[in-house]
């Protein structure tokens, strides 16, 4: 009888301040929703076991990298090792799209050495709210040429962030085997 298989991989979660990201972990990790805004100094790690296929686990060790200008420099230390990342932007801020695809991926693209990465659209709740400010059909092609797909999220709701977090598990451990 064999024992099934485990893999340890890290995650990345990058992206422009206020994005979401952290709340994107807790409502992925923790399974709830946090109000109040506390600012990530730095990277904050958190970390979560992940059933895959055939009876094979996952443990995520999720890196929340912190968005603000002022952490740049010390940002690509964070990503050595890293298997996999969520770029995140705000939908309700069209601005952190153009900063997560230019910036980020560039960045993550320079450091990380051809790992799998998703676009993520947070804050889907807020589009029905304050309206769409940006083309979804932008993100996917954005995202189609650069070989990821891209998913929309609401870590108030929970809308599709178990979905992202497992989609981005199975490209790292596919990407291992």
């Amino acid at each position: 009888m064999s024992t099934p298989s485990s893999y340890k991989v890290k995650l990345l979660l990058c992206g422009p301040a206020a994005v979401g990201k952290t709340s994107l972990i807790k409502r992925f990790v923790k399974n709830a929703f946090q109000a109040d805004y506390k600012l990530t100094i730095g990277v904050d790690i958190l970390t979560k076991d992940v059933p895959m296929h055939n009876s094979e686990v996952a443990t995520l060790s999720i890196w929340d990298i912190g968005g603000q200008k002022r952490f740049e420099f010390i940002r690509t230390t964070f990503y050595k090792g890293a298997s996999g990342a969520l770029l995140v932007f705000d939908l309700s801020r069209a601005e952190t799209f153009t900063e997560v695809t230019r910036k980020w991926a560039e960045e993550i693209q320079r450091n990380c050495s051809a790992i799998p990465y998703i676009l993520i659209g947070n804050k889907a709740d807020l589009v029905e709210k304050v309206g769409r400010v940006m083309d979804p059909n932008e993100a996917k092609k954005w995202a189609q040429a650069n070989n990821s797909i891209y998913i929309e999220t609401s870590a108030l709701g929970g809308q599709n962030v178990d979905e992202a977090f497992i989609e981005i598990t199975e490209r790292m451990i596919g990407v291992k085997k």
